[in-house]
């Protein structure tokens, strides 16, 4: 370890920081009280469950994936001049209590700590977990934001009603985020691309008036033209915005470590170029969850390393769209 790396490693435990935690923020545990002493910041929490995954499983491993690859990474950014820490209290609430075998008493469970947390300012940032963990995400933000706006990033449009009767899957949270209240004409799904996508899942989406950008469509007017867009939407009218973003929306080569890799999926640097537009979105996000990343396929850590990368990136957009 360099000289210069331990002075920043010295200074973390100095100030409350916690190896193994991400990005060394502080531990706090999850409950009413101590959250109401960490008003307004940034809480992490990770929410390792897989159990409504119709592919490849493995997820349940990611939040503990990207705290260890955040190890690498620093607050701050010297390209763009932002220091996170200057804006933002970062803390780390560890992982929800998971019950196996039960989406719906993992997701109930859960959704309280949100509650909690949206009661006292914080912006939660969520690792999952397969895509369902979105739902309870949704669902908690939708009771503390009237008329949200939501942005879905990913290859699929995760409009299913439910799979063979179960309406938890990691196939279902748009539908669920609809369900829990959001207007679908606030809804914009980014990044839909591949031979995996249902038609009556895309005819959910027409029929309930959700825009949908092709990456093809990205690709033809380029990341700015398309997050411009995504924004006028889910900015109009509405009282804070949620994204969500499936590791799974970048392409295979940069993202080997999911259950559905993309081929031909937004670049690494597309995504970055994106969520710094994103994050923005109703003057900075309100909260957003990263999902899918699944270590066992992983190489090099590298889908670990670009969620970091990804999470951090949007903090900054949100830190510059406060300023």
């Amino acid at each position: 370890m360099s000289e210069a790396k331990f002075e920043q490693f010295e200074g973390y435990l100095h100030s409350g920081g916690f190896p193994g935690a991400f990005l060394n923020a502080r531990r706090v545990v999850p409950s009413e009280e101590t959250l109401a002493a960490h008003t307004g910041s940034v809480a992490f929490m990770g929410v390792p469950f897989d159990g409504m995954c119709i592919s490849r499983t493995g997820t349940n491993h990611g939040p503990k994936a990207i705290r260890e690859a955040s190890e690498q990474f620093s607050s701050y950014n010297a390209s763009l001049g932002i220091d996170l820490r200057d804006s933002f209290s970062l803390i780390d609430c560890g992982d929800a209590l998971v019950i196996p075998g039960s989406a719906q008493k993992t997701f109930e469970k859960f959704e309280s700590t949100l509650d909690v947390m949206y009661r006292h300012g914080i912006l939660p940032v969520v690792f999952g977990g397969d895509h369902s963990v979105a739902i309870p995400n949704v669902r908690a933000f939708a009771r503390h934001h009237r008329n949200p706006g939501l942005i879905l990033v990913d290859s699929h449009f995760d409009t299913a009603e439910d799979l063979g009767g179960e309406t938890l899957s990691h196939c279902c949270p748009i539908t669920r985020a609809v369900d829990a209240g959001f207007d679908p004409r606030k809804i914009v799904i980014l990044g839909i691309n591949g031979w995996m996508n249902p038609r009556v899942e895309e005819n959910y989406a027409s029929r309930h008036g959700i825009t949908v950008i092709h990456l093809e469509e990205i690709i033809e007017i380029g990341v700015a033209a398309a997050a411009s867009k995504a924004r006028s939407i889910v900015e109009e009218g509405t009282g804070g915005v949620y994204m969500t973003f499936d590791i799974d929306s970048i392409d295979a080569g940069a993202a080997p470590g999911t259950g559905v890799p993309a081929v031909g999926g937004l670049t690494s640097r597309e995504a970055i170029a994106l969520v710094r537009e994103l994050g923005r979105a109703g003057g900075g996000l309100k909260g957003f969850d990263l999902m899918e990343v699944s270590p066992s396929y992983d190489h090099d850590a590298i889908t670990s390393r670009l969620a970091v990368c990804l999470t951090l990136e949007t903090l900054g957009a949100i830190a510059q769209a406060r300023r």
